[in-house]
C-alpha cells in the first residue's frame, strides 16, 4: 500500500527549517543569518528530476535570502516564500499543475505543517519532527531534520518507480542495469573536483594519498605525527580506515588471545584499541584542515558510513575487500560523495558488478577506480601495473589510479607514467613498528622521494608531439652538419 502510494508522487514538496536544514541559526561576523544545508538533500532534488520525473517545490513562511540561493542552485523553481497559509498555497499549486492530492506528498516537522500534511496524498515527517506531526505522517524518516531526511524520502520515491516502471530487482534499493545499458548512459567525467577544491583527473597533478590506515596503532599523537609527515611530503591526502569492531569481527575470533602493544587481550579489544572514535576524528578534521591537507577514510561498514557522515570529508573509499558489498556500496552512494573502488582480489566480473552498481543508481555518478593487488607486501611480478590501461580502455572518462601495497617506491612512479590519476600507499613512521600494515608501508623520508619523483615523471611525460627545445638549439649549432632552413636564422649562423 505505502509502495503505491510512492509510485503515484508527482511533486515532492517541503517544509524548509526543520527538514532541509537542522532548525539552527548561524550567524556570520557581521551579524547575518545563514543557513545550513545537507548537501545529500540536494542531489535527492537532482535525483527525483532525472529518475523519477518528480519535481521539487518548498514551502515556508521563512523569508531567506539563503534558501532563495539555494533553491536557485537547485533548479527549483516551485518556491513558496513567507507563507501564512499552507494549505491555500498547496490547494493553489495542485489546481496550477493539474494535479490530484494523491500525486503530490509533503515533508514536515511541526505544528504549521500539520493540515498540509492532512491534505497530502503521503505525507512525512523526518525523525526529530515533533510528536503529533508523527502521528499524521505516513513515513517518519530515520534521519533528523538538515541530516539528510529529504533525500531519504526521495530515494524511496525513486525506488518505487523503477519498481513500478521496470520490476523489482530482488534485494536491491536500485535497478541494477546489464553492463551493455550502463556504458550507454556513461558520460565522460573525467576531472572531478572534490568539495576541498583539489582535482582528480587528466591534465591534473597526480593525487597522492598517504595512508595511515590504523598504523596509527590506535595513538592520536602518532596519527598527527604521521599528518605533520605527509604534509611535509607535499601528499594531497591522508587517508584512514573506520570500522564498527563488532560488526567486521567474525564472532568466532572475539576471543582469540593475541599479544598487543597493550599485553595479551582478545582480538576484538585489539581491535576496539586501534578503532578512533568521534574525539579523535574531529580533531584530525581540525588538524588537517589547519595544515591545508585532504582526509578521508575507508568505510568497512554501514554503521561506520553512519558515523563518517558528521564530517565533510572529500572522497569515501571503498577497500578491496568490500568490493563485493553491495549494501555497503548503497549506502555510500547515498552520501553522493566521489566513490573510489579498490580492485585488489577481484575479477573482472567483479569490478563490473560494483561499477554498474554506482552506473545504475546515477549515471553522473562521480566515480574513482584503483587498481590493486590484495598481497602485503606484494611481489614486483604481482603488480600487473597494465591493469591502470586495461581499467582505463575499458571505463573511458572514469580517472584510474593505484594503490600499491609493494616495498619499493620505483613501481608507485612506474603507475603514474602508466596513466594513474592518484597513487596510494601505506605509511608508517618505521617500518619495524608493530602492527600488520607497517612492513608494506613507506617511511616519510621514502614518501618524499616517491612525491618528489611522482612529480618529476609527470613534468617528463610531456604532450607527444615532437619539438625542438631552446636548449638544443646551442647543440645543433655545434653539432649538426645541415641545418634545417627553419632553425637557419641569426641565432645559429
Amino acid at each position: 500500500m505505502l509502495n503505491e502510494k510512492l509510485s503515484r508522487i508527482k511533486l515532492l514538496l517541503t517544509d524548509c527549517d526543520g527538514v532541509l536544514t537542522d532548525g539552527g541559526v548561524y550567524y556570520g561576523e557581521a551579524g547575518e543569518e545563514f543557513k545550513k544545508f545537507d548537501i545529500r538533500d540536494g542531489m535527492g532534488v537532482e535525483r527525483l528530476r532525472n529518475f523519477a520525473g518528480v519535481t521539487t517545490g518548498i514551502i515556508t513562511g521563512e523569508l531567506s535570502p539563503s534558501l532563495i540561493k539555494r533553491a536557485e542552485k537547485l533548479k527549483i523553481t516551485e518556491l513558496h516564500l513567507g507563507v501564512k497559509d499552507k494549505p491555500e498555497v498547496f490547494k493553489e499549486i495542485l489546481s496550477r499543475l493539474n494535479l490530484q492530492p494523491e500525486e503530490v506528498a509533503y515533508i514536515g516537522d511541526d505544528s504549521n505543517d500539520l493540515e498540509v500534511m492532512k491534505l497530502a496524498g503521503l505525507a512525512a515527517c523526518p525523525a526529530d519532527a515533533i510528536s503529533f506531526v508523527k502521528d499524521v505522517a505516513h513515513i517518519i524518516c530515520g534521519a533528523k531534520g538538515g541530516q539528510g531526511c529529504f533525500r531519504e524520502l526521495a530515494e524511496q520515491i525513486i525506488s518505487s518507480h523503477q519498481e513500478a516502471n521496470a520490476g523489482s530487482v530482488e534485494d536491491a534499493n536500485v535497478t541494477v542495469l546489464s553492463s551493455r545499458e550502463a556504458k550507454a548512459v556513461w558520460p565522460a567525467n573525467e576531472t572531478i573536483t572534490l568539495n576541498s577544491g583539489n582535482k582528480i583527473g587528466p591534465g591534473e597533478p597526480c593525487y597522492i594519498i598517504a595512508e595511515i590506515g590504523i598504523n596509527h596503532n590506535g595513538s592520536l599523537e602518532i596519527a598527527k605525527q604521521l599528518i605533520d609527515e605527509a604534509v611535509a611530503a607535499k601528499a594531497s591526502a591522508v587517508k584512514f580506515q573506520k570500522r564498527t569492531p563488532e560488526i567486521c569481527v567474525p564472532k568466532d575470533q572475539w576471543n582469540i588471545m593475541r599479544d598487543t602493544p597493550w599485553g595479551r587481550i582478545t582480538y576484538i579489544d585489539y581491535k576496539r584499541k586501534t578503532e578512533f572514535g568521534i574525539v579523535e576524528y574531529a580533531t584530525i578534521d581540525q588538524y588537517c584542515k589547519k595544515l591545508g591537507i585532504d582526509w578521508f577514510v575507508s568505510t568497512w561498514d554501514v554503521e561506520a558510513v553512519d558515523f563518517m557522515e558528521q564530517f565533510d570529508t572529500p572522497i569515501y573509499k571503498l577497500a578491496s575487500a568490500s568490493l563485493t558489498d553491495f549494501q555497503l556500496i548503497k549506502r555510500i552512494l547515498l552520501t553522493g560523495k566521489p566513490l573510489m573502488l579498490s580492485t585488489g582480489m577481484s575479477t573482472i566480473k567483479e569490478i563490473e558488478g560494483a561499477v554498474n552498481l554506482v552506473w545504475s543508481f546515477d549515471p553522473n555518478y562521480p566515480l574513482f577506480i584503483a587498481h590493486s593487488t590484495s598481497a602485503y607486501p606484494c611481489k614486483p611480478e604481482e603488480l600487473n601495473l597494465k591493469m591502470i590501461q586495461t581499467l582505463a580502455a575499458k571505463y573511458p572518462g572514469v580517472p584510474i589510479g593505484y594503490s600499491g601495497h609493494e616495498t619499493g617506491l620505483a613501481t608507485t612512479v612506474a603507475a603514474v607514467s602508466m596513466g594513474a590519476a592518484f597513487v596510494e600507499r601505506h605509511f608508517t613512521l618505521d617500518r619495524a613498528m608493530w602492527g600488520s600494515d607497517h612492513a608494506a608501508s613507506v617511511e616519510p623520508q621514502g614518501f618524499q622521494r616517491m612525491v618528489r619523483d611522482i612529480h618529476d615523471v609527470e613534468a617528463a611525460i610531456g604532450d607527444g608531439i615532437k619539438k625542438v627545445y631552446e636548449s638544443e638549439l646551442g647543440p645543433m649549432k655545434r653539432l649538426r652538419v645541415n641545418i634545417s632552413d627553419e632553425y637557419r636564422d641569426k641565432s645559429l649562423v
